[in-house]
């Protein structure tokens, strides 16, 4: 499991969060159990605390829940959705091109 993408984490300190879940039970103090959905059946459903991050309500925000395609070993494929700009340096003859992207 060393190597494979786990819920989108994609290397050291940038964590990826996947959707608002309902809490079930609290197991112990640092431990809760989530209502997790079909798609995430392959996962256990106990987290740790410092997994989690607290959802703080908002009448105008509404959520848009789309699901993972999640393939057999739990990876997936992240998609860009848009452009926003395109740059060419150049650095004496080697020309790098810069392209900022929308996730």
């Amino acid at each position: 499991m060393k190597g494979i993408l786990r819920f989108g984490r994609k290397g050291k300190l940038s964590p990826r969060f996947i959707g608002p879940f309902e809490i079930l039970e609290r197991v112990d103090p640092i431990a809760y159990r989530l209502a997790l959905p079909p798609a995430l059946s392959s996962v256990h459903n106990v987290f740790h605390v410092s997994m989690l991050r607290k959802y703080v309500a908002d009448p105008s925000h509404v959520v848009d829940y789309e699901p993972l395609q999640l393939n057999d070993n739990l990876s997936y494929e992240e998609r860009p959705i848009e452009i926003l700009a395109r740059e060419v340096k150049t650095l004496r003859r080697r020309e790098t091109a810069f392209v900022k992207v929308l996730w």
